[in-house]
């Protein structure tokens, strides 16, 4: 990994399809946020925006799984994402994907990698 890796949180934080946490990033010149979860034992990273509408996926901070715990769902129009991948199953973002951002999880603490687009947000 080229660029120096970004502390998240500890490993604890984030629970097997369930309640995730967000992390502070710039995308392009936009400061807004991005996630983690934890889905069969990987963390996966995102930007939190709706490939449908770009708007933040969590109904309540962290929320980003449905309720069987098995997909991503945007809070607003209900476009649900497979969370290993961030593509698109169904409703109004088919075809679509989330944005991915590199996370690393060691010595139970979980990391984010900034690349071209995604970086940290700005002071």
């Amino acid at each position: 990994m080229d660029q120096a890796l970004i502390p998240i949180c500890a490993s604890s934080d984030v629970e097997e399809g369930g309640r995730g946490v967000r992390f502070p990033v710039t995308a392009g010149s936009y400061d807004t946020t991005g996630f983690v979860v934890r889905y069969h034992g990987v963390v996966h990273g995102y930007l939190n925006r709706c490939a449908h509408v770009p708007i933040e996926l969590d109904w309540v901070e962290g929320e980003f799984f449905e309720s069987s715990g098995l997909y991503l769902m945007c809070s607003t129009h209900g476009a649900i994402y497979a969370p290993e991948s961030g593509r698109c199953m169904g409703g109004p973002c088919r075809g679509g994907r989330l944005r991915p951002i590199v996370v690393l999880e060691q010595d139970q603490q979980i990391f984010w990698q900034p690349d071209e687009f995604v970086t940290p947000r700005r002071a």
